[in-house]
């Protein structure tokens, strides 16, 4: 499960925990009412009962259309009205049946501006005393007070119903800011990901460009001119065709190593670049660098070790952590990438990008080791003896 998915779910089930909170305050009425031997008006909780659970099911979808940031206007009007009569039958109680209002408020006002949410809080707060205070005044056992007069009745009612008019309503409003933060930060990680891409295929364009553009700019004057030529002077046409040949072939061989990426790379630059991809891609980065230029010949090698390094992270890890160490000494300079995404690894095959590191570092006389380390990391570590050789 993605991130964004994972947070959708929690965000999910925290604005749903008012309705697990209305359903015990219903329950535990309920059963407080058959044990103290009260009658329970089965007319009043049936209906009441069921209307509850319509309310449930309405706030569900209710939610679930505000977390894809649309408000569902027929479900609110309906889930109110359940709301609404659930309250007058069952007696509205704020500790009962009085709770399915505040519930209702408490998702009415998500996605809407503070003004209307203030407005309905209010509305929901004298709604609420009303008929809790009149059911009351009709049936005194509705309300859960014991044995007081109207006037403690009344103050049980409208204490009850400022706190949680007060509290709740701002409560899911927190969890849908928090909801729509992580959203926004997910879509601007996709965002950059996309830019690091675009920046890459760019800087592509730009080093094939500067591969091979001069040498196909050259061969087409150098064709051009020999076209001229071929009917005033054939031995100039000849050598100029010979020239196109060579030009040919040195495009061709300079575009082979472009494409198996023998082209030399600068490690700082390469180390920004992926460090950038990373963290794009949710990886965070940390690395460890010497203060001092790496030894001649050692910057390219260690360069493709960390692209290789790093495109593994990104194609073949769970990874959120990435770290990168680089050092030398005077007899040998070292690169170790550790990330902690391992979920699986058949050390028998490395795959053709890392069997083809392990040849180039080979090639400087060093040593290469990739695989994971035993506790959920994997380790991809190059040693090359100091000086490199040629």
């Amino acid at each position: 499960m993605d991130p964004i998915e994972r947070a959708r779910q929690h965000s999910l089930r925290m604005l749903s925990m008012i309705v697990v909170m209305m359903w015990l305050f219903i329950v535990i009425r309920l059963l407080l009412r058959s044990i103290n031997g009260e009658d329970l008006n089965w007319l009043r909780v049936v209906p009441a009962l069921l209307m509850s659970a319509g309310f449930t099911w309405l706030y569900r979808r209710i939610v679930v259309a505000v977390l894809v940031s649309r408000y569902a206007t027929r479900e609110v009007v309906a889930a109110g009205a359940l709301a609404l009569a659930a309250a007058v039958v069952g007696g509205g109680d704020p500790m009962s049946w009085g709770m399915v209002l505040v519930t209702w408020l408490s998702v009415a006002v998500l996605g809407v501006p503070a003004v209307t949410a203030t407005v309905l809080s209010a509305g929901v707060f004298a709604v609420g005393v009303g008929v809790s205070f009149g059911n009351y005044l009709i049936e005194p056992s509705t309300v859960l007070v014991g044995e007081h007069g109207p006037g403690r009745v009344l103050l049980y009612v409208t204490v009850l119903y400022g706190v949680f008019c007060a509290c709740f309503p701002p409560t899911n409003r927190v969890w849908i800011w928090i909801w729509q933060l992580a959203v926004q930060a997910q879509e601007g990680k996709q965002a950059h990901a996309r830019l690091a891409v675009a920046e890459e295929r760019l800087r592509f364009s730009r080093d094939l460009h500067d591969l091979v553009g001069h040498q196909l700019s050259a061969i087409a004057v150098k064709a051009a001119l020999a076209v001229k030529l071929t009917d005033g002077d054939a031995a100039a046409a000849g050598a100029e065709m010979s020239e196109v040949n060579t030009l040919t072939r040195q495009a061709l061989r300079e575009l082979r190593q472009a494409v198996r990426g023998y082209r030399e790379l600068d490690l700082n630059a390469e180390l920004n670049s992926v460090k950038g991809v990373l963290e794009a891609a949710g990886v965070r980065c940390e690395t460890r660098l010497p203060f001092g230029e790496l030894p001649e010949g050692v910057s390219p090698v260690f360069a493709y070790v960390i692209r290789e390094a790093v495109t593994n992270v990104l194609k073949h890890s769970a990874a959120t952590q990435c770290d990168i160490l680089v050092r030398f000494t005077d007899e040998e300079a070292e690169i170790r990438v550790r990330n902690d995404g391992v979920d699986r690894w058949r050390g028998e095959d490395l795959g053709s990008g890392l069997a083809g590191l392990a040849e180039r570092v080979a090639d400087v006389g060093g040593e290469f080791t990739a695989g994971p380390t035993g506790d959920g990391e994997f380790l991809l570590r190059a040693v090359v003896s100091l000086p490199i050789a040629g």
